[in-house]
């Protein structure tokens, strides 16, 4: 084995050393290290697990989105003083709502901007969990990792986001989502650019 415990040893191909080269310290390393390496692989190949992953990257990548539009949609002050002069024009008995300072606005900015964000989140994770756990089940029943499962997992999560709209509604989403789904996954199976040259 190498000195350092964490650089991986290079051997010449044939001349690997066999189990009997080692002693039996370096067995026990290697065994546990296979043993966590198969308990990681398991964990991230199982239904739960990537339900969970994907509601959670979904949630961070609604909160970025709302965030970034929020950041595009700032009103200005000199909008907003034109709509308050509007808004006592056609109520002219009405009195003027009073100015916020800048504290009070940009208090009030970030706390709306944080629930937009809560709520966009809320809304992606799940979508993302929903659809994560659907085409794992489904690739689990089938046994197989093609095409035919992100197109069934998108009909089903679209049919079942759209389930309060009515039969039209369901059949509509579950037949968007399921080309959405089968392009996404078409475009990601297919060859790279580098390998159509080759």
């Amino acid at each position: 084995m190498a000195a350092n415990p964490w650089v991986c040893p290079i051997y010449l191909p044939g001349k690997e050393p066999g189990l009997e080269a080692l002693s039996p310290e370096e067995r026990y390393q290697m065994t546990q290290v296979k043993y966590w390496s198969d308990m990681t692989s398991a964990a991230m190949e199982s239904c739960p697990v990537k339900t969970a992953m994907s509601g959670v990257l979904g949630f961070g990548l609604g909160g970025f989105f709302s965030l970034l539009s929020a950041s595009f949609a700032i009103d200005d002050p000199l909008r907003r003083s034109n709509l308050q002069a509007a808004a006592m024009a056609a109520n002219p008995g009405q009195a003027a709502p009073p100015e916020m300072t800048t504290m009070q606005q940009t208090r009030a900015y970030f706390k709306e901007t944080g629930k937009q964000m809560y709520r966009s989140g809320k809304g992606f994770g799940k979508v993302g969990a929903l659809y994560a756990g659907i085409e794992c089940c489904i690739e689990g029943f089938r046994a197989k990792n093609d095409l035919t499962n992100p197109v069934l997992a998108g009909f089903l999560a679209g049919g079942i986001l759209a389930r309060n709209a009515g039969p039209q509604a369901i059949v509509g989403g579950g037949l968007a989502f399921a080309g959405f789904s089968g392009a996404i996954d078409w475009y990601m199976r297919r060859p790279s650019a580098s390998d159509d040259d080759d």
